[in-house]
């Protein structure tokens, strides 16, 4: 066997790195506060927006059930991405989170966005008018949402604090990182639910202040537009990650930087990255060697570079390195009449 085939069979050893799957029962425990939020907040609005005629409620409501049925896609996923490799699958199942977190997306602009928006047109055709009692009925039940959805946006955005506190930077950083795509789900739709709410609420004053429905058939048409934009955003990036999404530039860099500093190693001639999951990433790097090594002494020190690159960056669970003749390659691509 020659050492780049044993460096290559030990780089597929399944030992992955735990840490993702505590982070995962924190992020189920944010999905389950956000699910059980949503259903007694759906139930209160569609029966408040059918008692009080309200459009701006009825959104709402839609809504709500909208994140209700994406919180147990994301539950789902997040069980299907921790099954084990296999045959069929060997590195793992960690992209069903991307695939789950796009049904979500989908969810959120069908059941969501596009009722939110067919419910204010209807309002804006049809007309109506509410009694004062409807309007009480409406900002209560609004009242006690916003209370649940920001009591649930707060245990999702305790979670980022911390996982932003673990990787050493801002909340804003971790955010736009989005590596969990079922918190990165749960905050969006949170954020969204209070903004909606609010929305409404401000609607339903309009209309009782005024006596005209077109506020709250405006809000609900905002509030559908909202949901829609929410919707796009996390599908191009459920999109991005499903298609291959290469590791964060400055960690492609900083690996890039640690392989070349390798006494062993004379030259780092290509180095590939692509996201397996939140926590899992595979790295593939062609290598030259620097002469004067034999075969155990290349076999002991690619093991060993392959550990350190791993202990350094934890979610590099993935590590292939390919032994290559640098040289050789630039004199067979000059040949071939290549640059």
């Amino acid at each position: 066997m020659t050492a780049t085939a044993e460096v290559e069979g030990a780089a597929q050893e399944p030992d992955r790195p735990s840490g993702g799957v505590g982070r995962d029962g924190e992020t189920r425990r944010t999905v389950w506060v956000a699910l059980a939020a949503n259903l007694v907040i759906s139930v209160a609005k569609a029966i408040g927006g059918v008692v009080a005629a309200s459009p701006a409620l009825l959104s709402e409501a839609a809504h709500s059930i909208a994140d209700s049925l994406n919180e147990v896609f994301l539950l789902a996923s997040l069980k299907r991405s921790r099954r084990p490799a296999d045959a069929r699958h060997p590195f793992g199942y960690g992209m069903e989170r991307f695939f789950w977190s796009l049904l979500a997306a989908v969810g959120i602009f069908v059941t969501g966005g596009c009722f939110s928006v067919f419910q204010g047109i209807e309002a804006f055709r049809s007309g109506g008018s509410e009694s004062r009692h409807g309007y009480v009925i409406g900002l209560v039940v609004l009242v006690v949402a916003l209370a649940a959805e920001g009591a649930s946006l707060a245990r999702a955005l305790l979670q980022v604090r911390r996982a932003a506190r673990a990787e050493g930077r801002s909340m804003a950083a971790e955010v736009r990182a989005g590596r969990d795509p079922a918190l990165r789900t749960v905050l969006a739709e949170d954020s969204t639910a209070c903004a909606g709410v609010l929305l409404a609420i401000a609607g339903i004053v309009l209309h009782m202040v005024t006596g005209e429905i077109a506020y709250e058939a405006c809000a609900s048409i905002l509030i559908g537009v909202l949901l829609i934009y929410v919707a796009y955003t996390l599908g191009r990036a459920a999109r991005v990650q499903l298609v291959g999404e290469a590791a964060d530039p400055g960690v492609q860099r900083q690996v890039r930087e640690f392989l070349v500093r390798q006494p062993e190693i004379d030259s780092v001639t290509a180095l590939l990255t692509m996201r397996l999951g939140p926590d899992s990433v595979m790295v593939a790097a062609r290598i030259d060697l620097t002469p004067g090594y034999d075969s155990e002494a290349v076999e002991d020190a690619m093991v060993r570079i392959r550990r350190e690159v791993r202990g350094r960056w934890h979610e590099l669970d993935q590590v292939f390195l390919d032994v290559t003749d640098a040289a050789a390659t630039r004199q067979g691509a000059a040949a071939d009449g290549h640059p």
